[in-house]
């Protein structure tokens, strides 16, 4: 069997790369890192017409070769060569936007002057033929030396032919057509352009219209503001009725598994443990599939970095930069490609002070226990008609915590030498309609990440948590129920009166531990110590959220919110420490990090508990 060939994608930011290497690789993609680096590894593989397979690897996006940020600094070493776990390239794919020829044929020109074999692929034609663009796709080929193949990516359109180029083997070592042209590169590229570029009408009229609504100062935030309240009450009304069928789902299965097994501890671990801790979790991954695939629209439809830059001003009088806001973004789904993220950031102060806010943002781990508690709580109740109240509640967790990142932002902003402004610099793309594809990629990915977490750390804590919750046994005659003698019943009890202010019960403060490895396990963690803890083997099968709401686990709507504010800010999540480490290399900062994160935790969650118990009894 012949060896797969290799090929990697080259190109620009918001070039169209992803969604090519998504229609090429459907599901056939795997992402890790490269050794020694945070800088994330996208490799995936297909099938040529002739039965040839092929390896494909997505480099990041870079505007030139000469590296600013680790991300640039892989996609140069492996066009050069220089990584070994790369090693040879049979050829280089450089995807270029055909609406933004100016821009984009820098790299492309880069590529080229270190006699790399390439195919260049003209992405996004429809648009420019939308624009008015005439393109001679055969002379640019001849003035550059290399193969052209056109494609519109989002719609597959193109595709074919560019397998069938790769499968006719039209990528080469750039001929010498090129040096027949004078001049730096910016130079050479007008002349290509005035060559082979007509434009009739250059302007995107459909950008520019949409850009005096989304960004304008007044229209523009009141847009932002609306398009996040729609994704928080969908986020709620949408995936109630398959978080209903999912939670009946683990409930009968437990009945039935609990059924065909007789000894009591078994039954216990498997039930209490293992399908309690872990059907607590699943519960509600609706939710964060519907929130990450607001997301995911949002950043295909090109109306991210517009956000970006329409907060530029705003998050700048925080201490912060507009480009701070993709990264913050992105935490609002993990907090770790969200410290990674900033990478982006050039300037290290602004870089630091992302970094040090980012956990601040609601990541989708915090969403389990805000559903749990929200239930609990709120009333499932329309407010003037139209507004679920549940919803209301939840956008103003995640307004919380981004009012908070501005306050701590400020904060900081004091204790930093540098007071000079730094200028935000970026492309703001077209606006397209979103790649179905890519977005059924990404919440693919995404369930699979989740599930990998019920399925690896989540499954593993629920285990050792019944084991401690578990042993050793009750003394003869004891009166308490068993959890109460166990291990984690007794560093539940001496931790308690630390947490006693906040208006937790040595049950909680026992989910709190676990719960550092990463939030979501607080939910799990609940479920098998009140498991443990029922003496009505009724009640159990009630849900959490039931029990919660109805006295029965003696929480107060005080202990409640108390606890909804400590999620806002405490950060339990190993993971985001260890990543600010590795992105920092500095303890110190990790150490200001979980020190200031807790301490606001535990003032915000006492504040809340004594104004609540005051006002709510």
């Amino acid at each position: 069997m012949s060896e797969a060939l290799r090929i990697a994608l080259v190109g620009n930011p918001n070039c169209g790369k992803t969604s090519l290497f998504n229609h090429l690789t459907g599901t056939r993609q795997k992402v890790a890192n490269y050794a020694g680096v945070t800088v994330e590894r996208k490799v995936g593989q297909f099938t040529l017409p002739s039965g040839k397979a092929v390896r494909v690897l997505d480099l990041p996006g870079t505007y030139s070769l000469n590296a600013t940020s680790p991300d640039e600094e892989i996609t140069r070493d492996v066009v050069q060569g220089k990584i070994a776990e790369e090693g040879h390239q049979d050829a280089f794919l450089c995807v270029v936007d055909a609406t933004n020829l100016k821009l984009h044929l820098g790299l492309v020109l880069e590529i080229i002057e270190l006699g790399r074999p390439i195919l260049l692929v003209l992405n996004m034609m429809d648009e420019a033929r939308r624009r008015g663009m005439q393109i001679n796709t055969q002379k640019l080929s001849e003035r550059l030396g290399i193969p052209v193949v056109e494609t519109v990516a989002v719609r597959n359109a193109g595709i074919e032919s560019l397998m069938n180029a790769l499968d006719k083997g039209k990528y080469a070592l750039p001929h010498t057509e090129l040096s027949g042209l004078t001049g730096n590169n910016h130079q050479k590229i007008a002349t290509i352009l005035n060559d082979v570029v007509l434009f009739v009408d250059q302007e995107d009229k459909r950008s520019d219209f949409l850009d005096k609504i989304f960004l304008h100062p007044i229209f523009g935030l009141i847009s932002l503001t609306v398009i996040m309240f729609v994704i928080f009450q969908a986020v709620f009304a949408w995936a109630a009725p398959f978080m209903d069928g999912i939670e009946s789902f683990f409930g009968w299965f437990g009945e039935f598994i609990g059924q065909h097994i007789s000894h009591p501890l078994l039954n216990s671990l498997v039930v209490d443990g293992i399908i309690a801790g872990a059907g607590s979790v699943v519960v509600f991954l609706p939710q964060i599939i519907i929130l990450f695939f607001f997301i995911l629209v949002l950043e295909e439809s090109g109306y991210l970095p517009r956000a970006a830059f329409l907060l530029d001003k705003l998050m700048f009088k925080a201490g912060l930069s507009g480009r701070a806001f993709i990264p913050l973004l992105s935490s609002f789904a993990c907090a770790v490609p969200g410290v990674m993220a900033t990478r982006s950031i050039s300037d290290p102060r602004d870089r630091l002070v992302t970094i040090l806010v980012a956990p601040l943002m609601t990541c989708s781990a915090r969403l389990p226990v805000y559903a749990l508690l929200i239930s609990a709580f709120i009333p499932a109740k329309m407010v003037w008609g139209v507004l679920n109240l549940q919803g209301l509640v939840l956008f103003a967790l995640y307004m919380a915590g981004i009012v908070s990142a501005l306050v701590v932002a400020t904060v900081l902003k004091f204790f930093q030498k540098d007071k000079s402004q730094h200028a935000l610099l970026m492309e703001l793309p077209s606006y397209r309609f979103p790649d179905v594809k890519s977005i059924w990629i990404g919440l693919l990915d995404r369930a699979k990440i989740f599930l990998k977490r019920v399925g690896g750390i989540i499954f593993a804590l629920s285990i050792l948590l019944w084991f401690l919750c578990t042993f050793p046994q009750p003394p003869t005659g004891a009166t308490l129920p068993d959890i109460d003698y166990s291990f984690a019943g007794m560093l539940g009890h001496v931790i308690q009166p630390i947490f006693a202010p906040l208006g937790f019960n040595w049950q909680i403060c026992i989910a709190l531990i676990p719960a550092m490895a990463a939030r979501e396990v607080v939910v799990a963690a609940l479920g098998t110590v009140y498991a443990l803890s029922a003496t009505d083997e009724d009640a159990v099968s009630q849900g959490l959220s039931t029990l919660i709401s109805s006295g029965d686990l003696g929480w107060s709507l005080a202990t409640g919110l108390s606890l909804l504010v400590w999620f806002v800010y405490a950060p339990h999540c190993l993971a985001t420490l260890a990543t600010v480490k590795r992105e920092t290399g500095s303890w110190k900062t990790v150490g200001f990090m979980t020190v200031y994160l807790f301490g606001l935790a535990y003032l915000m969650a006492f504040l809340t508990y004594q104004i609540a118990s005051h006002y709510f009894g």
